[in-house]
């Protein structure tokens, strides 16, 4: 297979508002946010009628009606129609898994330049039928004569009328993500204090982030909203003390202010070599370094979310790094308390020792440099669309003057990781 092992860049981003499931974008599809998001890119760098090479796009909750979502979505922009597109899923990963790919692909030189994103929303859910049901209408399909049909209809049950919503319960465990991550909690001693504190920080950072602007380019004014809708300037440490837990009502300490929100929200990055620069004159803001997945065992003990650990851990080895070498951490909050275990596990000997194989630990997180302009706490959460937030995120950030470094650390469901080092193009 032919390569040029050229650098791959990201030269923006564009992303919708994100919005809290059930108010803002509840009769939106997840196909009408996620072309949003695409159409807002291409007005951004002037792609109407060019071809682009390929475009990967993913949804954690679709529809088997979206079975071809990505091709769809591009067909619904002003890019050329003849631009190929394709579905990719990897739980709350998947963002930044699509700009994975295409970033090897524009690495090889097999294309120049692509997009990568993803969209999620609970306010368009896909409604099955249950089981019974879904037998006995495919056998009424098959059944010839009323008599049959009449059978097979009488053996239908109130029970199998009841429709199935999806759920992100762990097929393995049949708990639910907060459930899990009241687990490590307890397991790591982290205080329902700290939590508080990491959720508080995320929403000054994002709103001062806001105020200076920062967000004016990156994010595209869609259906009414012009900025995140669960963003909040006016919580502080008392309010969020007074929050019920949600998870272990008698004994947790997950609150609705401490995890992040059901979601709807679409984001993409335009990805592309240094001929796609020179084509079309443009300066890109990040080069992609490296980037690595993982997965613990978490049917057997282990917690659901520390897979990023060794994510972080291999990578940092791969590439003889160390967190002093880092101007920039985005850390994806699922919950506090997820991050907190993570950064915890670094800086333990054992857990480095035992779990990651190394010779001591990794060592502190400077919280000065994590999430500085707020995360999915304050932000939001739409699953598929984070990835794709965090990487033009950060690669904002990274093009602000002088040659810098970025981590991103995203913890999924199915107890895998995924990780990616940035650095200033």
């Amino acid at each position: 297979m032919r390569s040029d092992q050229q650098p791959a860049y990201i030269f923006g981003s564009a992303r919708t508002p994100f919005a809290k499931s059930q108010t803002a974008y509840t009769d939106v599809s997840r196909k009408d946010l996620m072309v949003g998001a695409l159409n807002g890119l291409v007005e951004k760098f002037k792609l109407q009628g060019f071809l682009m090479p390929d475009t990967a796009l993913g949804a954690v909750i679709n529809s088997a009606a979206d079975f071809n979502l990505a091709r769809e979505c591009v067909l619904e922009t002003a890019l050329h129609p003849d631009s190929p597109a394709y579905n990719v899923q990897r739980a709350c990963g998947t963002g930044l898994e699509t700009a994975w790919q295409i970033a090897l692909k524009v690495h090889t030189g097999a294309m120049d330049l692509g997009i990568a994103g993803g969209v999620d929303t609970n306010s368009d859910l896909p409604i099955e039928v249950s089981h019974g049901l879904q037998r006995a209408l495919l056998a009424l399909n098959k059944a010839q004569g009323l008599g049959k049909k009449l059978g097979i209809l009488s053996r239908l049950r109130l029970r199998d009328l009841k429709p199935k919503s999806p759920t992100v319960d762990e097929p393995r465990t049949l708990m639910s993500m907060g459930q899990h991550c009241e687990l490590m909690v307890k397991e790591w001693k982290i205080p329902r204090e700290e939590q508080d504190a990491l959720a508080l920080a995320s929403h000054d950072h994002g709103v001062k982030a806001y105020q200076a602007g920062f967000y004016d380019d990156l994010v595209v004014p869609f259906h009414g909203l012009k900025r995140d809708g669960t963003l909040r300037a006016d919580t502080s440490l008392e309010r969020l003390a007074k929050l019920k837990p949600v998870f272990d009502r008698e004994h947790g300490s997950l609150t609705a202010g401490n995890s992040s929100p059901l979601t709807d929200g679409a984001s993409c990055v335009l990805i592309g070599n240094e001929r796609a620069a020179l084509d079309h004159g443009w300066k890109p803001l990040a080069k992609f370094i490296d980037v690595q997945v993982a997965a613990v065992d978490f049917v057997h003990g282990a917690g659901l979310l520390m897979a990023p650990t060794k994510a972080v851990s291999q990578l940092l080895q791969r590439n003889k790094l160390a967190f002093a070498d880092f101007d920039f951490f985005e850390i994806h909050e699922a919950f506090a308390g997820q991050v907190l275990c993570n950064l915890k596990a670094w800086e333990s000997e054992a857990y480095c020792r035992d779990v990651l194989g190394l010779s001591g630990a990794i060592g502190s997180v400077d919280r000065n440099k994590l999430n500085t302009v707020g995360s999915s706490l304050a932000l939001g959460h739409p699953f598929a669309a984070t990835g794709a937030r965090i990487a033009g995120t950060l690669a904002k950030l990274l093009s602000s003057g002088g040659p810098k470094r970025g981590l991103i650390s995203i913890c999924t469901a199915g107890g895998m990781g995924i990780a990616a080092v940035l650095e200033t193009a």
